[in-house]
Order: C-alpha cells, then structure tokens, then sequence
C-alpha cells in the first residue's frame, strides 16, 4: 500500500464522509455550493495546492510554486486567491523588504482535504480494475 499524504484521523473523516448520502431535501444552496466546490477542486492546481500545504504546513508563495509542478506564477496567484475567498488557506503578509507571504490551510482546508482523502482511498483500492479497464479499451481501440 503506498502511504497517503493524509493522516489516519483525515482518513477516518474521509471515510465517514464517503458513507454519507445527502439528504433528498437538501438545501438548494448547499447543493449549489457543493456544484461549486466540485468545479474548483476538480482543477486539479486547487487540490495540489491543498496536498502540497497538507503535506508542509505554512509555505512562503515561492516555496509553494516550487512544490507545485507545472504551475505558473499567475495560476498559483488566481489559485490561492480563489481558495482565500472561499476559506480555505490564510494569507500573511510580512512587513518585510523584500516583501514576505506566507500560505496556510484553514480548518475549512483542512476538512475538504479530508473529504478529498475519499478520492485517493478510492483510487488506491480501484487501481488495478481501472489499469485493466483501460488496457482493455486501448485494446479494443488498435483493432
């Protein structure tokens, strides 16, 4: 098995939220915001962003970019911005020259990198059925 960058209490929060089914009354708000917050986290910079901050805790803007392949100065900067709106990640700023800023997971972060730890325990446990699934598929593609 390989390790997770989750603990075992953000893995046992995740497994309890995967075994909870909304309500059939749901709150049209909370099903908007949840069509939202899929939308956000489903590209993939947000949820890199909160593995990196998970795994390290607090991480200057230029530590974080480094930790995060692929991503640009603009995209991080649009990233985080979104996730400090939304409450997810703190923002300190230093009143140092040159000028200092430091990233936080908030425990609203945190909690969606728990819920989000339902996704790696799935992917885990799914592998070899989705490696063989597409094997299958390329397969049926070259013929």
């Amino acid at each position: 098995m390989t390790s997770l960058p989750f603990d075992d209490a953000a893995i046992d929060r995740a497994r309890h939220i995967a075994a909870t089914e909304p309500p059939d009354d749901c709150d049209p708000r909370v099903e908007a915001l949840v069509n939202d917050l899929i939308g956000r986290v489903a590209d993939k910079w947000t949820m890199i962003v909160i593995e990196v901050l998970t795994e390290h805790g607090e991480l200057r803007f230029t530590q974080l970019g480094r930790k995060v392949p692929g991503i640009s100065q603009k995209m991080l900067t649009q990233t985080l911005r979104q996730m400090e709106r939304d409450g997810m990640v703190t923002r300190t700023v230093h009143p140092v020259v040159p000028p200092r800023v430091d990233y936080r997971l908030t425990d609203l972060g945190d909690s969606l990198a728990a819920a989000f730890c339902g996704v790696w325990l799935w992917a885990e446990e799914n592998l070899g059925r989705i490696e063989a699934a597409r094997a299958a598929f390329a397969a049926r593609e070259t013929h």
